[in-house]
């Protein structure tokens, strides 16, 4: 295992950063993102592996995978927050410590966003920040696998 890396995952339609409803989500795109975790972690001194899909095998894999050679796991489901039990195993099952993150404040949105499956699981929560809310995640993440913080 890497001791000095992380996975970003970002899940379905998270793509569409950019474009997609840019008055809830915002004008930064998916690229912004990955370079964001990645220059914060790098600051840290850990790299980033990132991976996004509309696909959830294709998440269960990277999830799976980075049970090998990474310390921790940042991740936002999209929708996948509110019904994939299956991502919530995954996530258990690798046994890292995991930084749930989303852009807007799901909790001020519609009824059935105020559910996540991953909630229980992940360590830390960044909800609600925008964009930035990804190098929050990072930081704080980074600051449980090295023992800065609790976990």
């Amino acid at each position: 295992m890497s001791e000095r890396r992380l996975l970003l995952v970002n899940g379905p339609n998270l793509n569409l950063l950019g474009t997609r409803e840019p008055e809830i989500y915002g004008s930064h795109t998916l690229d912004d993102v990955e370079r964001l975790a990645t220059e914060v972690a790098f600051e840290l001194g850990f790299d980033v592996r990132a991976v996004q899909s509309n696909h959830e095998g294709v998440l269960l894999d990277a999830i799976h995978a980075a049970r090998l050679d990474c310390a921790g796991i940042v991740i936002n489901p999209g929708g996948l927050t509110h019904t994939s039990i299956v991502l919530r195993d995954a996530l258990s099952g690798v046994a890292l410590p995991v930084a749930e993150v989303h852009i807007s404040d799901v909790t001020k949105r519609e009824p059935f966003r105020h559910h996540s499956y991953v909630a229980d699981v992940a360590v830390v929560h960044v909800i609600g920040e925008g964009v930035a809310g990804y190098g929050t995640a990072v930081r704080r993440l980074i600051d449980v696998i090295v023992g800065r913080a609790d976990g």
